[in-house]
């Protein structure tokens, strides 16, 4: 082992449940260990994947800081000043702050990613992150899509954007599983087919569109047959008003809320189709483990969605805000299973040849301690990538 590690601080909010906070802990515990020592930062409450890590990373809890912190972070500048980083990372929801106070810290150098963005975007979050942006090495976007959307109406051209998209371990995440267990706890019939979603229920993830198309769904079925169950796992802002939705719309009794769930691999056991009705996406962790896992996807065509389902795979894309437009794609994707399980398993290829953990890391270890790209002429490091967002 060398004498002196690169060592790498990622900031960020806190790592408790969610796509960005799994993929943080992922870096933390699969980066090189010979050339980086990765630290983490949480500026609100550290969180379950902060306590899982804390045996390979430096976790770190800032006290509070003050309001005025995202104009002039003092304290967090000594923080991190304290833990003497060689890299600030930032994530996603604190890049003004951590960007300010890694430059006050004397920083080499600081990279930030963007994990995705409103919609829409407000004008007052894309002039704070254009300031953010004057004060970063590299920016990075999670999808292609996001990096053109970055470049054009966020950083101005000035900053070197780059894409790596999201990765997960295709190993650890694997089909198997009758979902027996999952359907006896909400007691959900053998022969019912569910629909299956994970994310955050917040409003630019649309899922008060999905509850309106399950609404439609169910009211056209036959009631000869099992009528479908859609089980959301997840919470947010949005759970009261969607709970609400669901049973103003009389489908109470198809919608199983269930809150964050530490059993994902029991979740895509009893799935038959994993959906997602985004308004905006950069590269859905949750979509790419469920594909990984083997099941069918129907998704909207935002973001990076398209790029992750590839071209054998973009007959299950759907347009955005259209609940009968993904009514209509689940009925065919439930009415045809052979077509399905095929969609499964070109779905867990399509995540192995070109979403891959290992991937993502090997591509963040460049920027942390190689050469920086060049702000015009790079638009992604990896050309495994680089096929185009339609």
């Amino acid at each position: 082992m060398s004498a002196r590690r690169t060592r790498v601080l990622h900031v960020v909010q806190n790592l408790n449940y969610g796509g960005m906070e799994r993929l943080i802990a992922e870096m933390a515990r699969r980066v090189d260990r010979e050339r980086f020592e990765p630290h983490v930062l949480c500026l609100q409450y550290v969180g379950r994947f902060g306590r899982e890590i804390a045996g390979v990373a430096g976790v770190h809890l800032c006290g509070p800081l003050p309001r005025w912190s995202l104009l002039r972070p003092a304290a967090l500048a000594r923080e991190i000043a304290r833990i003497a980083p060689d890299v600030v990372h930032s994530h996603s929801g604190v890049w003004l702050k951590a960007a300010t106070a890694a430059r006050m810290a004397g920083v080499p150098r600081v990279v930030h990613t963007e994990h995705g963005r409103r919609f829409p975007d407000p004008l007052s979050d894309r002039l704070i992150d254009r300031t953010a942006s004057r004060r970063t090495d590299v920016v990075v976007a999670v999808s292609d899509a996001l990096a053109r959307h970055l470049r054009l109406r966020v950083t101005g051209g000035r900053a070197r954007v780059v894409a790596v998209p999201n990765g997960v371990g295709v190993d650890a995440f694997r089909p198997g599983g009758d979902g027996s267990a999952l359907r006896a706890e909400l007691g959900i019939p053998a022969d019912a087919p569910i629909l299956g979603s994970i994310g955050r229920l917040e409003p630019v993830k649309g899922y008060d569109v999905m509850v309106r198309a399950m609404a439609s769904l169910v009211h056209r079925s036959d009631d000869a047959r099992p009528r479908p169950v859609l089980v959301l796992a997840g919470d947010g802002s949005e759970r009261g008003r969607l709970e609400e939705l669901a049973r103003a719309m009389e489908i109470g009794d198809r919608v199983r809320f269930l809150g964050w769930r530490d059993d994902v691999h029991a979740l895509h056991a009893a799935f038959g189709v994993f959906t997602l009705s985004s308004h905006s996406e950069g590269t859905s962790v949750s979509l790419l483990e469920a594909m990984s896992a083997g099941i069918c996807p129907v998704v909207t065509d935002v973001g990076g969605n398209a790029a992750v389902l590839g071209t054998g795979l973009r007959h299950r894309l759907v347009a955005p805000a259209h609940p009968e437009a993904l009514a209509n794609a689940w009925a065919a994707a439930l009415a045809d299973a052979r077509a399905r399980e095929a969609d499964g398993r070109a779905a867990r290829a399509r995540v192995a040849e070109r979403f891959s953990l290992e991937t993502m890391v090997a591509a963040y270890e460049s920027l942390y301690a190689g050469p920086l790209p060049r702000p015009a002429a790079v638009s992604h490091l990896n050309d495994l990538h680089a096929e185009p967002v339609a």
